[in-house]
């Protein structure tokens, strides 16, 4: 319940008619319908997308004819002066509401924002209708639904690549990435594209860190959107993409917003590393390095994981061992996030140390002093996945020669099953 009406179990009343004859609650943003009854919008628009019979106005009982909302702002003011009025009782005031996309408004801005070259219509004004449309698309995932279905992607993605004035560069692409790109062809249209991935690129070493951020979640979505393997990995064999990517996430602080940053060159490295053609590539340019310097450093659950798999996929390689193997912090910081971060990044930790110890004795040792055999043994019997058992068996099996002090050294009760495939 908004705080607003807490009041009332005070006794302080809320005039009759600011409240919705739907929800019986004090209005936040009252619009008008075709009955001229006034209704909270997220009442009304409820009622009606209900269906049914609910094509009547709740009140008058007359049909809905016409489905428009007309913002009441007499009424809201007269609701804000009302709040304002009885703070003291510990009434907020409730924020102006921003007032939602409509159709009409869409597809002007949309065609403004495409219209070619050589037209009255100038670059400053189409780098206007496209901020006009994030600002739309900032505000709601209606409105986020609403441009997205008059072909706003396709729109956005042929400014993008045709366009050489780097302001309406920069908005088509920070307006695209606010849209997922479900649509496979979308997707293979850009990845399949040497000249498209190579504008990508060079974007990601742009003078603007928003621009890169966003070149990085664009890269991110079309790999991820793109089925076919070996598109992937005939298009993505450049160390530019990764060194940029990398970049990133070796200086996130340079941006508004290095959460997001973070957030972005992590799912991107992840992306780019699932074609294992690119993983050598991944490790030349530096991953193993930024990657465990990230994970020591802390990142959100979700990135953790995501961080971890990385690992456990460049480990994979002969290469990506050597890398990870040589960082101080790598064994340590795997054995310690067994169990204490989520079922999945224990997971990870476990394939990454089960790929570093297969490799060489040496980080067999290593793992062994950090006290990974009793991370192991309460993995195997704790709820963690099927999979993340297995590895863990399957590494005890490895260290036997390590641990001969433990009485358990020759039991045959870590038995090795298969490992499966991440």
């Amino acid at each position: 319940m908004p705080r607003s009406l807490e009041p009332l179990d005070l006794g302080l009343q809320i005039p009759y008619h600011f409240r919705c004859p739907i929800s019986l609650e004090l209005m936040r943003d009252p619009v008008t319908v075709c009955t001229g009854q006034t209704y909270d919008r997220t009442s009304i628009e409820s009622w009606v997308s209900t269906g049914n019979n609910n094509t009547t106005c709740p009140v008058t009982r007359a049909p809905l004819s016409d489905h428009t909302l007309i913002p009441n702002h007499t009424l809201r003011r007269l609701i804000q002066e009302w709040c304002v009025a009885n703070r003291s009782n510990g009434v907020e005031r409730i924020p102006t509401p921003k007032q939602p996309a409509d159709p009409t408004s869409v597809r002007a801005l949309l065609s403004q924002a495409s219209a070619a070259c050589g037209t009255h219509v100038s670059v400053r004004s189409r780098a206007a209708a496209l901020r006009r449309l994030r600002a739309f698309a900032r505000d709601s995932e209606k409105n986020r639904v609403l441009i997205a279905a008059h072909n706003a992607k396709e729109i956005l993605i042929r400014i993008l690549f045709s366009d050489v004035a780097p302001e309406l560069v920069s908005e088509s692409l920070a307006l695209l990435v606010i849209f997922p790109m479900t649509e496979p062809d979308q997707c293979v249209s850009i990845i399949s594209d040497p000249g498209r991935v190579g504008f990508l690129t060079r974007l990601l070493f742009d003078s603007s860190i928003e621009t890169r951020v966003n070149a990085a979640a664009l890269i991110e979505m079309v790999v991820t959107g793109t089925k076919a393997a070996d598109i992937k990995g005939t298009v993505l064999t450049t160390e530019c993409i990764f060194e940029g990517v990398i970049d990133l996430l070796r200086n996130p602080t340079v941006t508004s917003s290095p959460r997001r940053a973070l957030k972005i060159g992590v799912k991107a490295l992840f992306a780019l590393c699932l074609a294992k053609n690119t993983r050598c590539i991944a490790v030349s340019s530096g991953a193993p390095e930024i990657l465990i310097d990230r994970l020591a450093a802390g990142l959100d659950r979700c990135d953790t994981e995501r961080a971890l798999a990385t690992v456990e996929l460049l480990c994979r390689t002969p290469e990506g061992c050597a890398a990870f193997g040589e960082h101080a912090l790598t064994v340590p910081l795997l054995v310690k996030t067994i169990l204490r971060v989520s079922d999945r990044a224990t997971e990870y930790a476990a394939g990454a140390l089960l790929a570093l110890c297969t490799a060489e004795e040496r980080w067999r040792e290593e793992a062994v002093a950090a006290g990974v055999v009793v991370q192991l043994l309460l993995m195997v019997q704790s709820e963690c996945t099927e999979r993340a058992k297995r590895k863990g068996q399957k590494l005890l099996k490895l260290l036997r020669d390590s641990w001969p002090d433990y009485s358990f050294a020759n039991s045959d009760d870590f038995g090795c099953s298969e490992v499966v495939p991440f």
